[in-house]
């Protein structure tokens, strides 16, 4: 999907919510392990990747209405085993039959030395479960980014300012002169995408920060983790981040895909999902 199929995408839905496909097999209402149980046969055996793709598939279907993207983090997968990352494959693929027009970010924070790195963006960039975008850490530089960014359609979403208490130990120190290193990260690396295959990753918790970021990627599409569950605020990331073009995508893990429990656990994340959209639609009506 190229930016402006998904700048339309937001404004014909309202929305600007990315959906964080983060299943930790800890959280997942007994139910679904239940009833993936029940419909084991004779002969064979449960496994959690049942239970996280049944998961996955209904809170996609009840969250799709009000979201133009979606973001499984490859943690939650690769943490149960090979089925896991089965399951992870299944539901992009799941995505792509069933949703095609919704973006689709593998949340896996990869980079490496060159070669190694072209390796990754194999992985997720060609073959049946290729994504939309890949977050990437920018530490070790331009040749660890530039594999990434040699795909035609596909995008880096680059780790800038995040959300974590730890953003203070790097992020935000000084180098010569007061240029702090997320802005660095910001500057130099322009020089290697653009506003089409670039994003960046910003912690919804930063506030303020949004409008020295805009400063210097004044039209870059910012992926916003932190609000909801880790109390980022949506009006003032909206205030400090938003552009002409929103040029935001916005997401909610946590505070959506466990919004419930018990039976209804769908049901609840889909209300949840809807309650932001209407809070998006708000501020999108303000560009008009």
């Amino acid at each position: 999907m190229n930016r402006q199929q998904l700048i339309e995408q937001i404004k014909e839905k309202q929305t600007f919510l990315c959906v964080g496909l983060d299943p930790d097999i800890k959280k997942i209402p007994q139910c679904v392990i239940d009833a993936c149980k029940s419909e084991i046969e004779d002969g064979d055996e449960y496994d959690d990747s049942l239970a996280i793709m049944a998961f996955n598939q209904a809170i996609i279907d009840a969250t799709a209405p009000y979201c133009v993207a979606y973001k499984p983090n490859l943690a939650f997968y690769e943490s149960i085993g090979s089925l896991g990352v089965v399951a992870y494959e299944e539901t992009v693929a799941y995505l792509r039959e069933n949703y095609p027009n919704h973006f689709i970010i593998a949340d896996a924070k990869r980079g490496d030395i060159g070669n190694t790195s072209a390796m990754y963006a194999r992985s997720f960039f060609e073959g049946d479960t290729q994504v939309d975008a890949l977050t990437v850490a920018p530490y070790m530089g331009e040749d660890s980014v530039k594999p990434f960014l040699s795909y035609d359609g596909k995008w880096v979403v680059l780790l800038a300012l995040t959300s974590n208490k730890g953003s203070n130990d790097f992020q935000l120190t000084t180098g010569t002169g007061d240029e702090r290193l997320f802005e660095k990260v910001l500057r130099v690396s322009q020089q290697w995408g653009n506003d089409e295959n670039m994003m960046y990753v910003v912690g919804a918790t930063q506030g303020r920060m949004f409008e020295d970021i805009r400063k210097i990627v004044p039209s870059h599409f910012l992926l916003v983790p932190g609000v909801g569950a880790q109390g980022g605020s949506l009006q003032e990331v909206c205030k400090y981040g938003m552009t002409s073009d929103c040029c935001l995508l916005v997401n909610s893990s946590r505070g959506i895909i466990y919004a419930g429990n018990g039976e209804d656990f769908a049901n609840a994340a889909g209300e949840a999902a809807k309650k932001l959209q209407k809070e998006m639609a708000d501020e999108l009506q303000k560009l008009r």
